[in-house]
């Protein structure tokens, strides 16, 4: 019976009997038939299905036909994309395989999906056809969004079809002034003379005169729906003239009269059987057996369908069938005001039939129209797992939106998913209650000893995804002490064969140890849940747990680590397809941040790149708002800090308070930019409203915004020497250091040595500037992986390493390793630069003695920008070419190449030049 039901929806109806030729029609399709899209846009009942499957039909030779059914059930995208690959399948056999398979696991990637079909698709030899039918059922902006994709890049060779009741929300203007949209609309569908006698006369056989026929079409206006009630009512009769006659009275009473007029003469038991099973959106024998209380549901469809009685078959079975639109909403009218008791009854009938062949969703539906709130919430529960599986938590969700409140509460799983959905929606305010609804509500269930109404397991695991639930509540509320207090509850909940409810409990233990500051103890327990959530066979959460991991071993100081676990979960996830595209994005954007610390600024774009395409789906709300971060932070690095700001701001209203610390706030990390701009005075707005002050105690979910008022304070002691403000700093610094060696935080411990030494340079300390500066540099073992840390404080940060150099030249006992760091990130120094300009011929470059004027050569690469600012200190050759780790020859070579391309024939010479143009 599943495989019936979908099959309703992709069956290509055949031209009805009693169908009129159209050939204007026909024509005005055929004509456009060269643009990507066709649009049938008119009112219920005025043939755009029977005129498309007349013209599909006729056309069949030319090329293959899909055609859709839809219904507000497929509003749904995942739904909705999965119908229409699979139709398109029943007119090309194997097209969109792929895009299946990315629906079943990565269902909110939908741009990824659609780009694999039209790929599909543009492999097609022969024109192909997808026709749309009640596109109007559909109400989804991502519906539409990915209806927009897909039809902007249709291959020639693909046609799509909308028919629908009012016009879709597309790009329709822009289409239509392209060419690439033919519209069919209620004027062109409306019957004219001659086809309103061909109908009448010709089809109906009613013999009407030219004046009769001339009257119903002007009462009318040709609308085939009032013609065919017309037609039916004047079957039987003898007195046409005064029907006809009388049918000229109020338009707005035209349909009822008619149907009043087809129903009374219907036998009681055909009258009972459609106002029955008016309820129904899709009729089949079974099914109107069940609601009806009869055995003769099949025979009274196929009689109906027979006697043109407004019954569409659904299949060439003739198993499924519809009711014409307007009658269905006819018929359900009239049994309102009949009969309003008896339509809860209906549904309810149609609800228990549908659960029985095992379609939950469509009993949840019939159920919530059935007013039968107890039993809607047990088949819901029962269709939670699947709903959560495809990632349909929208349908979920409206759901629970409908059932009343009262409901939801007596049902432990309702309110903790009730619940979990305000949680990820960031809406924080209604979560906790959410969560005593279904402690009371599993309280009230088990002293009852009735049977559960969700299966054993999730009913053990309830208390334990319970009090998780609070754990990631207190976590998102900056409770600290809450969240270790609720997931240490969790943790002796769960089973001990419960590994995702262990592995879940003690991530949070993690979180909140490394919210605490203590990294060790973070990672010792992070890293244990996430080997549970691998023992619970749960790989999606495990690889993206690993973001979260590489966050604390960057706190620790081990950058490198970092990039390490993350590359090795990334293989993890290409080598598993395309099931853990999440996962995938969200290491690619760890990887981009840790790639941009070490100066890898093409390695960070390459990640971002590769992460977009899954962004901007679905729930990825984390996902989504550390890539605008990492895309901010690298166009900072580019040089443009207006578009870094515009990135931020985006990150800033996709970011949600919820599962994992907030330790680099985004206002913080805008500051720091303002502060690197020169625009101390909006700094100084964001401290005051952060409330972060010099005086403050060392707190570690503050430690970002004290480094960046810190930044600020050596800012303002630049610009006003006298106001003290860079000791005010190091005060600050002296407490924010202590809490970080003691909970060793070595990622913290550098930065904040490296801001000792920059405000001891700004107060004019320069012993004490250099000796912070060399604990910066040596204070993680993994020194290569705080690249931008160092070089994005400027040229202060750039003069204290020339310092450093020279005092490891001047200074044998002074630390190698600081020194040799130091002439790795000159190396580095600032961002590359263009070649000088180059002069016009009539006015050549003065040279200097002995030098040439610049030939007419490329620019400097990035390795001779690096020697050159090195040939700018007193390193020697051999020093210069063992702090780039290169051969003493290949730099020779390096020298000879910027000595040609400046022009210039000595060492000297190349570092004025180089000044002269910008270069150092």
């Amino acid at each position: 019976m599943k495989r019936s039901l979908i099959a309703t929806k992709l069956y290509v109806p055949a031209p009805r009997r009693g169908f009129v030729a159209r050939p204007r029609l026909r024509e005005k399709l055929r004509v456009g038939a060269e643009s990507g899209l066709t649009l049938v846009s008119a009112p219920a009942g005025f043939g755009k299905t029977a005129l498309l499957a007349d013209w599909l039909g006729a056309a069949g030779g030319d090329g293959s036909v899909a055609w859709l059914s839809l219904e507000p059930a497929d509003s749904e995208p995942a739904s909705f994309w999965s119908y229409v690959v699979t139709s398109l399948q029943t007119a090309v056999p194997g097209v969109g395989t792929g895009a299946l398979e990315l629906l079943g696991s990565s269902p909110s990637a939908t741009e990824l999906i659609l780009t694999s079909l039209v790929n599909d698709l543009a492999e097609v030899a022969r024109d192909v056809w997808l026709v749309l039918d009640d596109y109007h059922a559909v109400d989804s902006q991502a519906v539409r969004t990915g209806m927009t994709y897909f039809v902007e890049h249709l291959p020639p060779q693909v046609h799509v079809v909308l028919s629908t009741r009012s016009d879709p929300d597309l790009p329709l203007s822009r289409w239509r002034v392209r060419g690439d949209l033919t519209e069919i609309r209620a004027a062109d569908l409306r019957f004219t003379p001659d086809e309103t006698a061909a109908y009448l006369n010709d089809v109906g056989g009613l013999d009407l005169a030219a004046e009769q026929v001339s009257r119903l079409a002007q009462r009318t206006e040709g609308w085939i729906a009032a013609l065919q009630l017309a037609a039916l009512s004047l079957r039987d009769r003898d007195d046409a003239a005064g029907f006809i006659e009388s049918f000229a009275g109020n338009d707005r009473y035209i349909v009822d009269y008619l149907v009043e007029e087809v129903l009374e003469h219907q036998p009681e038991a055909v009258r009972r059987f459609l106002l029955d099973t008016a309820v129904l959106g899709r009729l089949t024998g079974p099914l109107c057996d069940a609601v009806t209380g009869r055995d003769d549901g099949s025979a009274t469809l196929v009689a109906l369908e027979r006697a043109n009685l407004f019954v569409i078959p659904l299949d060439d079975r003739r198993e499924w069938f519809r009711y014409h639109h307007l009658f269905a909403d006819v018929l359900r009218g009239r049994l309102l005001s009949e009969e309003p008791a008896r339509i809860p009854l209906l549904h309810q009938r149609a609800s228990r039939w549908y659960e029985s062949q095992g379609h939950v969703e469509d009993a949840v539906r019939h159920a919530l129209a059935g007013l039968d709130f107890d039993r809607t919430a047990q088949l819901m529960e029962l269709a939670v797992p699947v709903l959560r599986r495809s990632r349909q938590d929208a349908v979920l969700f409206g759901w629970l939106k409908e059932l009343p409140d009262a409901a939801i509460r007596r049902s432990p799983a309702l309110s903790v998913y009730y619940g979990g959905m305000l949680m990820a929606a960031g809406d924080l305010t209604g979560v906790e209650q959410r969560l005593d609804d279904a402690d009371r509500a599993l309280a009230d269930v088990a002293p009852a000893g009735s049977a559960p109404r969700v299966v054993d397991k999730e009913v053990r695991m309830l208390p334990a995804t319970i009090a998780m639930y609070r754990a990631s509540l207190a976590q998102a509320m900056g409770d600290v002490a809450g969240t270790s207090a609720h997931a240490r509850n969790a943790l002796a909940l769960a089973g001990p064969d419960h590994h995702f409810a262990r592995g879940a409990a003690g991530a949070f233990l993690g979180l909140a140890a490394w919210a605490e500051g203590d990294v060790a103890r973070a990672l010792e327990t992070f890293t244990q849940a996430v080997a549970n959530l691998r023992l619970a066979g749960n790989k999606l959460d495990e690889l993206s747990s690993t973001v979260i991991l590489s966050d604390m071993w960057q706190a620790a100081g081990r950058p490198g680590e970092a990039k390490r676990i993350c590359e090795a979960a990334l293989e993890q996830a290409d080598g598993r397809g395309e099931a853990m595209l999440r996962a995938s994005a969200e290491l690619h954007v760890a990887l981009s941040e840790l790639c941009r610390q070490s100066g890898d600024l093409g390695g960070a774009i390459r990640h971002l790149d590769a992460a977009a395409p899954f962004i901007d789906k679905g729930p990825m709300t984390e996902s989504r708002y550390r890539w605008f971060v990492a895309r901010g932070l690298v166009a900072q690095h580019e040089g443009n800090p207006g578009s870094a700001i515009g990135y931020l701001d985006q990150a800033e209203q996709l970011f949600r308070p919820g599962f994992f610390p907030a330790v680099r706030p985004i206002p913080a990390i805008k500051a720091r930019i303002r502060i690197r701009q020169g625009d101390l005075a909006a700094a100084a707005a964001w401290a005051r409203a952060a409330g972060v002050t010099a005086a403050d105690d060392a707190d570690y979910m503050r430690e970002y915004s004290h480094l960046t008022l810190v930044r600020l304070l050596i800012a303002q002691q630049r610009d006003h020497p006298g106001s003290g403000a860079a000791e005010a700093g190091l005060d600050l610094l002296d407490r924010v250091l202590a809490t970080a060696e003691d909970s060793g935080r070595a990622g913290s411990v550098v930065e904040i040595r490296l801001l000792q030494a920059l405000a001891h340079d700004a107060l004019g300390h320069d012993p004490q500037a250099q000796e912070a500066l060399a604990s910066a540099l040596t204070g993680s073992p993994e020194p290569d992986g705080y690249v931008r840390l160092f070089l994005n404080e400027g040229q202060p940060l750039l003069e204290l390493l020339r310092g450093a150099v020279r005092e490891a030249g001047n200074d044998s006992t002074h630390d190698g390793g600081a020194a040799a760091h130091a002439l790795r990130l000159l190396g580095l120094g600032a961002p590359p630069q263009p070649a000088p300009s180059q002069p016009a011929p009539s006015q050549p470059a003065p040279s200097r003695p002995g030098e040439h004027p610049p030939s007419d050569v490329d620019p400097l690469s990035e390795r001779e920008l690096q020697v050159l600012r090195l040939l700018d200190s007193e390193l020697s050759g051999p020093e210069i070419a063992r702090a780039l780790f290169i051969s003493h020859n290949t730099l020779r070579t390096h020298t000879k190449h910027i000595f040609t391309k400046l022009g210039v024939t000595s060492r000297r010479a190349a570092v004025l030049r180089g000044r002269d143009g910008g270069l150092l």
